[in-house]
């Protein structure tokens, strides 16, 4: 699987394509990641790069992001993956992402993702054609695990099932994910990647 996920990392450095194994087919796959990626503005395709050049550090060194601050937030999300969070980092700069999205596979982490959340859709979109996604409100806990609530008052001081510290809680989010180091047949932009469905078990 991880042969797979770096020939198609390969692939995204030169071309912004390529397919992974998926039940659609190889040509589909190209196509609809060949469409995806026509819908880039030449923009925003020059801050990818800016943002795969500050975040290479990170693409397969998770030991690298904790030691600069990133915490785990979130179990595995089907389709999105582990979310990591470094709380020191306010603003959009596309150098500095407050949040690093993972997959896992064999004890191996594997970058996919970069993202920043703001508390509404801002007024002006911090890269041209930014699509959102939404994460309700929720109660965090220093294992990665959370639970939705709608205010602080509802989070208990320890999750119900894995008796993890309580750590933060959040309102209603809206969410900007940018995926730099994983194709994705669905858009820079998008919310989930149909090409995770093999990690979300791991």
């Amino acid at each position: 699987m991880w042969k797979i996920a770096l020939v198609a990392l390969l692939t995204v450095l030169t071309a912004w394509g390529g397919a992974a194994t998926n039940p659609v087919s190889a040509e589909m796959q190209h196509t609809q990641t060949m469409a995806a990626q026509a819908a880039v503005p030449s923009s925003v395709v020059a801050q990818i790069s800016k943002a795969r050049l500050a975040t290479a550090k990170y693409a397969m060194n998770l030991a690298r992001a904790k030691a600069d601050g990133y915490v785990i937030i979130t179990p595995m999300i089907p389709n999105m993956g582990y979310h990591f969070l470094n709380p020191k980092i306010s603003g959009f700069d596309i150098t500095r992402p407050p949040i690093l999205v993972y997959v896992r596979s064999g004890g191996t982490w594997q970058l996919a993702a970069i993202e920043w959340v703001f508390p509404e859709k801002p007024a002006s979109a911090p890269l041209q054609g930014a699509k959102y996604g939404s994460f309700g409100a929720a109660c965090h806990y220093t294992d990665g695990e959370f639970v939705m609530a709608a205010a602080e008052a509802n989070c208990a001081k320890t999750h119900p099932r894995t008796g993890a510290a309580f750590n933060f809680w959040h309102g209603p989010l809206v969410t900007l994910h940018l995926w730099i180091w994983y194709p994705n047949p669905a858009g820079v932009f998008a919310e989930f990647n149909p090409l995770l469905t093999p990690f979300n078990n791991e």
